[in-house]
């Protein structure tokens, strides 16, 4: 599995700040509105790999020029992503109307962000597993914090970055 290593800059990082004050807490916020810059990140590093326009609705946050609407999914990390860990997205998002969901780890430090992987819509769900609240996931190490489900890195499909992805500020890792 490859994954998509891209430095955050501080530009980003400020950005992040400033959207993520805007927002506020949201309703079912896993964090109370303390992963908003996380996730705020994650949308900067996924649009670094695919384009296209942050539009930040409820049911997508990302439409690219070939009009699919992506929605990402950003989860805090203290290393790089390894091919066993899950990807998630909560239950009370299964209605979103996205195309595809990206999936993204930006480091604690908010130094990088890594592109794990895609998945349509609805090829997700049949691949994924249903995590109830409190359960704990062996294999990641992990507590639910609320109902979810889970996909591992390893199932998701690769982006392809030929025409898509700068050179000056991303590297392919295994």
């Amino acid at each position: 599995m490859q994954f998509i290593e891209i430095e955050i800059t501080k530009e980003m990082i400020e950005e992040a700040k400033r959207k993520a004050e805007k927002l506020g807490k949201l309703k079912n916020s896993i964090t109370r509105g303390e992963g908003n810059i996380v996730g705020y990140l994650g949308e900067l590093v996924a649009q670094k790999v695919i384009g296209g326009e942050i539009k930040d609705t409820r049911d997508y946050d990302i439409l690219t020029e070939d009009g699919v609407k992506w929605d990402v999914k950003t989860k805090k990390c203290s290393s790089p992503p390894q091919s066993h860990f899950e990807c998630s997205v909560t239950n009370y998002n299964t209605t979103q109307k996205c195309d595809k969901y990206i999936f993204v780890r930006v480091l604690k430090d908010h130094s990088k962000g890594y592109i794990c992987g895609e998945l349509p819509h609805d090829e997700y769900y049949k691949k994924a597993t249903f995590i109830e609240q409190g359960q704990f996931d062996p294999s990641n190490k992990w507590r639910a914090l609320c109902d979810c489900w889970n996909v591992a890195i390893s199932d998701l499909n690769e982006i392809n970055t030929q025409d898509t992805m700068p050179s000056d500020n991303a590297e392919v890792s295994a």
